[in-house]
This record gives structure tokens, C-alpha cells and sequence, in this order.
């Protein structure tokens, strides 16, 4: 059964569409369970219908043209109670419905399992049998694996089809929304660039041709690079193999003829696909077949198809006349963006971000919070490839992501943008008032930044320091690691920028979610493992020429301060304060005057919650990063959107290790700020300034709407808050009890980075 199981899976995954994968299910199950009937009934939304899409055993007459309302017959009570339903008499039970049109009063048995996708029940797969037939236990749990496994294809397959706006029984469709987490807050309108990365033919999205006959010579040219690659290999390794091994270079150049792979690509050129999207498909088409036939030689064959397409794709991109064009409303759309892929987008162009991939605390959401750039991320079932040129909503409030939007939705979320406009531009006369409560309490409100355009919008909201520059920003935006030059410009900048205020530079932090290009580091489990402070401890070469930039570029400014990331043990920190040291000691025999900036930790492990005043004796300051805290705490990671909803800082075991190290820290007279998302939240804000919190470091984009909260919430009210959720024990409960006191205090229109609209 597990060999059948794997057969019908990998036969559905080479379907071209919905239809075609679900006349697959049908056929292979029906024989596979040795019964009469399969069909497959799916949730239309447009008509709150179960729609029989297909079927083998029931009229064909009838597929595509019966449905059931919700709730509606066996199908509907296995769909609202999302669980099997195995009978014998199928006819004898109450919630039996006779349809006429199928021809299924001839048919006793029944055995129904939900198809469900992230918790949404899509539709219902049924067999029936016209003896009565008790499908025994391993029938059901067959029947169950199968629907687990085809679930995300149909789903898949589904949103393929809503994105070119038709619902799964052909119904017109509009607003069809994909959901995600939010990635940083606002509204976006406009049309999707889908980006990726190079060489590799599962992530070609589909593009328009515009030249056909151009993209066709384009073709060729690369084809017969790959020819003359192919010949060279043979004719080096030709006295080096026997002549049946050399034959399958043979094999591989009349793969590339135009009577094979060569004159597919060209089909799909003329029908109107780009080069490097006809290429992807042909092959992927051809790497599915392989991968299905029984014959373990020929299933190997699908690699090497793989691998000669890989090579064409190299020459495609390597001379690539198409070249990105983006459109001065573009929404950069990915399975995965990363810093790079933001670079590339000029700043005035650039709308919105949708990702596939990573979460609300992912690296890339950060970022995009830092340029003020709505995104949605983890959006896993958005059929990306797909995307390219079309008009596409973004709601970072939400992490929703719409196509084929009506008027009406369109409309709606342009009052939704002019909304959040106004309100920005009343928060501007804030900008020179100090942030105090009501009853004289003042709160130093800080910025987050990682890139010389984030310091002139930090200054213009009023920024009072900066809490974390991101020193890794660069990194992941150049080929190679900075010099110690390149990098004490760049410092120097962000430092004479805010002089005299305080400017918090963090060590180099990569590992984990944020991987340099040109230093891989490939682990199980990256933010368990070489990341932080452990990897420039273990390259002192590459820390002490960092330190030395930061030092060097504070020369006559005397403003810099120095923070370490992912600290776990006291020992780190004495071999971090060492190689400060010794870079300072350094630049003095060179000549340089510079002082000894103050050094500080980041608390961002549980491990360093409670050697808190431990490491307090080490340094000068402490800061917290709540978005890793909160992260290890609960052991969700903050990239995965599978458990995005779990991760929330408002969770009670984050708010007591977060006093803990206030108090701790302060026992021992040391300032201590937060510098992860948190910060910016203004619900959390008021928390935050109520355990003690010396300074607040968030995103320029919230800065002005936490200052609004905290001018209006005296000290007092705020930690009479602070004690009542301190004593409940559930995040949802914590975030409605602020939200209901902020709502009281009259602000609750500032307090959420999520809104409904």
C-alpha cells in the first residue's frame, strides 16, 4: 500500500492543473481501494457549495455541475466536522441526500475523509462500494494519508487557478486573497516584479515575451553553448571511460536537439513564455515523468535532465537581454527576499514586499519596518511564479495579499492609505515635544537603523539615539567582506549623522536567518547553532577589523557604543571586551585619538535572563532583543509562518524574564534598553515603560505613534496596567487587557501593528 500510496502522489504532482490532478485522484484511488466510485467534492466559496469536480463511477454528466450546500448531505458532514465518515448503508442514515443526477442510488458504502490544508477544510474525498462493504481500518487510514498528502497540491493547484480569477468550479473571482503574517504595517497598491535567485529552474517565475523571434535566437545561442560544453567534456574524458559511458554524452547532445528538449522550449517561446520560464517548465515537465517510472536506471535520469537545463539556464542569465524592469508602483515578490533583492529596487519605486518564505520577525520584515515598506510574509500558498505584472493589494496590517481586486476592494484600501497618511501627518507637530507621561515620567525614545536612509528619517521623527545599528546591513549587501576602510566610512557616516547623540553599533550578527553570500554557513538547526558572537569570536581576524573601523570612524565624536549579540556565557564577553581593547590599543600606537567607547550585551538568550547582573559587572549598559528572547523562550522560530501565531510577546513568560533583567540590571546601576520589534509596539511600549525600561530603540515608522501613547498615559496608570497582566497567565488575555485600557485611555487607534479593515 505504501508503493501505491508514493505512485499516486508523484502522478498528482506532475498534473498540469487542478482538473488534471483530480482526475488522477479519482482514477488511481478507485482502483488502488478496489471499489466502484471515487470522486472529489470541493468548497467553492463563491457559491458556499461543495462542488463535484471529479469523478470515477458517478455520471460524468454530473461533474462540474453538482454541488451541495454546506452542511449539505454525508459530504457536508464530513466536511463541517472535519473527520471520517465510514458506512455500510450509506442510504439509512439521516444525513444522506440523494442526487438523481449522479446515478449513485445504485451504491451502498461510503467512506468520506476531509481534505484539509492549514486547518481549512478544502473539500471531501469519497469512495462507495454498491454491495454493502465495511471499509476496514487500514481502507480509512490509507484513504486519510492519501488526503493528507494531496492536500497542499489541491491547494496549491486551487490558488493557481484563483490567481487567474476563476474559483475551482469556474466561477469568476475576484478579491482573491492569500494570507500571511504581517511583515511591517501599511497598505500597498500596485504590480508584481516576482524576483529569485539565479540557476535554479523551480523558482522561474512565468514572464511575458516580448520578442519572440529575438528570445528564440537567445535560445539558441545558450543551447549551443551547452553543445559545445558537452562536446569538450566527452573529448576530455574520452580515453578516460568506456565507450558505453561515453555513449551517454551522446545521449545528452540529442537531448538538446530541436527535435526534443530544444524544440519544446521553442513552442512555449512562440505561445508567448520568456526563454528561461519556457526552459523551466519543459524541464520540470520532463524531471516529473522521469521521477514517476518504476525503473530505477531511468528514475536517475531525471537529475541529468535537471542538470543539463541547469546548465542552458546558466547561459540564459549570463546573457540576459531581459532584464528587470520596475514599474514606479512595483511589489517585489519572492519565495524568499533577502537584503539584496531590496537593494536592487529604486528606493522612490519600491510599494510593498510579499515573501513566501520567513515570518513577521524574520530578517528581511525587519528591514522592511526599517524603510517603512508594507510587506506580508510566510504567504506559503501564493502560486508566486504566476504573479509577475499583475495587480496585487498588499495589507501589512494583516499579512494579506490580494489579486484580481475589484473597485471596490481597491477603493476601500485607498481610504485604508490616505487614512494612515493623515494620521502620520497629524503626528508631526510631536516631533520637538519631549516624550513624558502626563505625570512628568521621561522615556528615551531611540532608533533602530542599518542604512544611511533610515538616520535622515530617524532625525526628521525626532530620534534621541540610536539603540542598534545593524552593522551586518552592509555586509549582506556587498560580494565580499568589507575592508576596515570601507567599513569606517560607512560607520563614520551614521556617527557624525547623529553626534552628538548616542549611537549603538552591534557586532557582526550573522547566522541564523541572515547568511552573507560569500560565507555559507550551512547548519540543522542555524539559530541553535554558529551565529553572533560565536562566529567573530571564532574569526578574531574579522572582528578586530571591525572593531577597529568603529573605533577609527568615532575619532573627534566620542559617541559610539559598542554592543555584543548572542551572549551565553561570561566568558564571551571577557574575550569580547579583550579584542576591543586591543584594537583601541592598537589605534593609539597608530596615532589615532579615540577613546574607549562603553561596551554593553544584548540579552536575547534565556541563558543570559538570569546571569544578568552577572554580566552587568562586565559592561556598561544592557540591552534586550526581545524578538530573539521571545523567539528561544517559546521555541517558535520567528521565520517559520507554520507557527507564527504562536510567537508573541505579550506571552506572560516573556513579560517576567523582561522585569527580571530590568531589576536585575538596575541592582547593579546599569542603564537597560529594548531594541527588538516590541519596542515599537505601543501597547508593549507602555508596559515596557512601566517595568523600568531606560530607553526605548525602535523603527523610525512607530516612533512618533509610541510617543503619541506615552504622552497620553500617565506613569501610574500604566503600572497599575503592568500588575494586573502580570498575574495572568495567557498572551491573548494580556494583549485585550491593554488594549481595552489603551482604548479607555483614548488612543487605541495608535496601539496595534495589526489592524481589521
Amino acid at each position: 500500500m505504501l508503493e501505491r500510496l508514493r505512485e499516486i502522489v508523484q502522478e498528482v504532482n506532475t498534473a498540469k492543473d487542478l482538473q488534471s490532478a483530480l482526475n488522477v485522484i479519482v482514477t488511481r484511488v478507485r482502483d488502488a481501494m478496489n471499489t466502484q466510485v471515487c470522486s472529489v467534492y470541493l468548497l467553492d466559496s463563491e457559491i458556499n457549495s461543495h462542488v463535484l469536480m471529479a469523478s470515477e463511477g458517478l455520471k460524468q454528466s454530473a461533474v462540474g455541475h453538482v454541488s451541495l450546500q454546506l452542511g449539505e448531505g454525508l459530504v457536508g458532514l464530513v466536511a463541517a466536522n472535519a473527520e471520517p465518515v465510514n458506512l455500510e448503508d450509506a442510504q439509512s442514515h439521516p444525513h444522506y441526500h440523494y442526487l438523481s443526477e449522479t446515478g449513485e442510488e445504485q451504491f451502498s458504502s461510503f467512506l468520506g475523509v476531509p481534505i484539509i490544508h492549514h486547518r481549512k477544510v478544502l473539500g471531501v474525498l469519497v469512495v462507495q462500494h454498491r454491495e454493502k462493504r465495511s471499509f476496514d481500518e487500514g481502507e480509512e487510514a490509507f484513504l486519510i494519508t492519501l488526503s493528507a498528502q494531496l492536500a497542499g497540491v489541491i491547494a496549491a493547484a486551487e490558488a493557481t487557478g484563483a490567481i487567474q480569477g476563476m474559483s475551482p468550479s469556474g466561477q469568476r473571482k475576484s478579491d482573491t486573497s492569500f494570507s500571511g503574517v504581517a511583515g511591517s504595517t501599511g497598505v500597498a497598491i500596485g504590480h508584481a516584479v516576482v524576483v529569485f535567485p539565479p540557476a535554479d529552474l523551480d523558482l522561474i517565475p512565468a514572464r511575458i515575451c516580448t520578442d519572440v523571434e529575438r528570445e528564440v535566437e537567445f535560445f539558441d545561442r545558450a543551447l549551443q553553448s551547452v553543445r559545445d560544453d558537452m562536446s569538450r567534456l566527452a573529448s576530455s574524458l574520452e580515453t578516460r571511460l568506456r565507450p558505453e559511458e561515453r555513449e551517454l554524452f551522446a545521449v545528452y547532445l540529442r537531448m538538446l536537439d530541436d527535435d526534443a528538449l530544444g524544440h519544446e522550449v521553442k513552442e512555449r517561446i512562440r505561445a508567448g513564455n520568456w526563454a528561461q520560464g519556457a526552459l523551466a517548465d519543459v524541464a520540470m515537465d520532463h524531471v516529473r515523468t522521469f521521477e514517476l517510472m518504476k525503473d530505477p536506471y531511468l528514475r536517475e535520469r531525471a537529475a541529468d535532465i535537471k542538470d543539463l537545463c541547469s546548465r542552458v539556464l546558466f547561459y540564459l542569465q549570463d546573457h540576459d537581454v531581459v532584464k528587470a524592469e520596475y514599474p514606479d508602483d512595483t511589489i517585489l515578490v519572492g519565495e524568499e527576499l533577502t537584503a539584496a533583492m531590496l537593494a536592487e529596487v529604486p528606493k522612490e519605486k519600491l510599494l510593498g514586499l510579499v515573501s513566501v518564505r520567513g515570518s513577521g520577525n524574520s530578517h528581511v520584515a525587519i528591514l522592511a519596518r526599517t524603510m517603512g515598506i508594507p510587506t506580508a510574509m510566510g504567504v506559503v500558498d501564493l502560486p508566486y511564479r504566476q504573479l509577475d505584472g499583475r495587480e496585487l493589494i498588499v495589507d501589512g496590517y494583516n499579512g494579506q495579499v490580494y489579486s484580481n481586486p475589484s473597485d471596490q476592494l481597491r477603493n476601500r484600501y485607498r481610504e485604508v492609505i490616505k487614512e494612515e497618511q493623515q494620521l502620520v501627518k497629524g503626528l508631526e507637530g510631536l516631533i520637538h515635544l519631549p516624550c513624558e507621561t502626563p505625570d512628568h515620567h521621561r522615556v528615551n525614545l531611540w532608533v533602530n537603523t542599518g542604512l544611511m536612509s533610515d538616520v535622515v528619517r530617524s532625525l526628521d521623527h525626532g530620534a534621541e539615539g540610536i539603540g542598534l545599528f545593524r552593522t551586518e546591513v552592509p555586509f549582506l549587501l556587498a560580494e565580499r567582506f568589507p575592508s576596515e576602510q570601507e567599513q569606517a566610512d560607512i560607520y563614520r557616516e551614521q556617527l557624525q549623522a547623529f553626534a552628538p547623540k548616542r549611537v549603538t553599533m552591534r557586532t557582526l550578527d550573522i547566522g541564523g536567518d541572515k547568511a552573507l553570500p560569500y560565507f555559507p554557513i550551512e547548519e540543522e538547526n542555524p539559530f541553535l547553532g554558529w551565529r553572533g558572537i560565536r562566529v567573530t569570536l571564532d574569526h578574531p581576524e574579522i572582528f578586530i577589523a571591525q572593531v577597529r573601523a568603529m573605533i577609527r570612524a568615532s575619532a573627534g565624536l566620542d559617541n559610539l557604543q559598542i554592543m555584543l549579540p548572542m551572549i551565553s556565557h561570561v566568558q564571551e564577553v571577557t574575550g569580547s571586551i579583550a579584542i576591543i581593547k586591543r584594537a583601541w590599543r592598537e589605534l593609539r600606537e597608530e596615532g589615532y585619538e579615540v577613546r574607549l567607547p562603553p561596551i554593553g550585551v544584548m540579552i536575547e538568550l534565556p541563558a543570559a535572563v538570569y546571569q544578568t547582573r552577572a554580566l552587568c559587572r562586565l559592561v556598561d549598559f544592557i540591552s534586550v532583543g526581545s524578538n530573539d528572547l521571545t523567539q528561544y523562550l517559546l521555541a517558535v522560530d520567528r521565520n517559520n509562518p507554520r507557527v507564527a501565531s504562536l510567537y508573541s510577546s505579550f506571552h506572560p513568560a516573556v513579560l517576567h524574564a523582561l522585569q527580571h533583567v530590568v531589576s536585575a540590571a538596575h541592582l547593579e546601576n546599569r542603564p537597560v534598553s529594548i531594541c527588538g520589534e516590541m519596542a515599537g509596539d505601543p501597547g508593549a511600549a507602555i508596559l515596557l515603560m512601566a517595568m523600568g525600561f531606560d530607553i526605548l530603540s525602535m523603527n523610525a515608522t512607530t516612533l512618533l505613534k509610541v510617543k503619541a501613547v506615552i504622552r497620553s498615559v500617565p506613569l501610574s496608570a500604566a503600572r497599575e496596567l503592568l500588575a494586573e497582566v502580570m498575574l495572568m497567565d495567557d498572551a491573548q488575555q494580556v494583549r485585550q487587557h491593554v488594549d481595552m485600557a489603551l482604548y479607555n485611555a483614548g488612543v487605541d487607534r495608535l496601539l496595534r501593528t495589526s489592524r481589521n479593515n
